[in-house]
């Protein structure tokens, strides 16, 4: 990495935040609150205002992290998740107009994966996966030391994927609460936290779940680490057993000896990996 800073931008579908990171430091962190039924101009508006404060003649780049599909290629963001007017943007030709700066885009897992191989868990870890678990289930691949998306930029879906009468995210993440007991996920990790026997029970059932999918994951990686993020690793303590019971059963012993699974603990994965989007192009 080098010692200059990036700007790492995470965009959200209710506030847009951005940060100045060094190699190994975040500093200055702002938000903006985004109302997601104003116009594409509008939003722009929002990051340009909190770009215009974060950015110095130190800067090198600018990283964004999108809940989208995106075109990292060509830096157009489509269908982002809670934003509805922004079906087609192309935000990278946005940015580097106005800042003469390189821009980065990727989507929020990969980010999320990112910033804890570069920041957190990961750090002495050469391949791993960044699994998100909130209102989905996604995920980021580090191979080598460095990030895999695929050639169309859609590896790590591993949430879309069948099982049972439905896909991964439907039973391993926090749909499952909703799809299966028609509540919602705060609630559940309200009542868990209460002692809440049957709200507990629920949690175990989502971890037989989480655990089939990660073996999934393991069967097709074999990737020494795991880092599990999003809102639901909260909940860790009640589910964690119950996944693991269900690793157990992978047919090669030697790969669940040696695999790792951690729980994040940055709180600001987004940002921190959006600016290390910079440091992977250079890997």
């Amino acid at each position: 990495m080098q010692n200059k800073y990036n700007i790492g931008i995470d965009l959200g579908g209710t506030n847009v935040r951005g940060g100045l990171v060094s190699e190994d430091n975040l500093q200055k962190i702002i938000s903006r609150r985004i109302d997601a039924c104003r116009s594409v101009e509008e939003v722009v508006e929002k990051i340009f205002s909190l770009v215009d404060q974060l950015i110095n003649k130190e800067v090198t780049a600018i990283g964004i992290g999108v809940p989208g599909l995106i075109d990292a290629k060509e830096g157009i963001v489509y269908d982002v998740i809670k934003i509805p007017y922004w079906t087609e943007v192309p935000l990278q030709n946005i940015l580097e107009q106005r800042y003469q700066l390189p821009v980065l885009i990727n989507n929020d897992a990969n980010c999320f994966a990112l910033g804890e191989f570069y920041f957190g868990k990961g750090k002495e870890s050469s391949d791993m996966v960044g699994l998100t678990i909130g209102t989905g289930l996604g995920a980021g691949i580090i191979i080598k030391n460095k990030l895999y998306t695929g050639r169309h930029y859609g590896a790590g879906e591993f949430g879309m994927i069948d099982y049972l009468d439905e896909c991964y995210e439907y039973y391993a993440s926090g749909l499952f609460f909703q799809n299966v007991y028609q509540t919602d996920g705060e609630t559940v990790f309200k009542r868990a936290k209460a002692g809440d026997n049957e709200a507990i029970k629920m949690y175990e059932e989502m971890g037989v779940h989480l655990g089939k999918a990660i073996k999934m994951i393991v069967y097709a990686l074999d990737v020494e680490l795991i880092v599990l993020g999003g809102s639901v690793r909260h909940a860790w303590p009640w589910f964690s057993s119950s996944m693991w019971q269900n690793i157990q059963s992978v047919a090669f012993q030697k790969t669940v000896q040696h695999l790792r699974i951690e729980v994040s603990e940055l709180t600001n994965s987004g940002i921190l990996g959006a600016a290390s989007l910079y440091y992977d192009l250079h890997q």
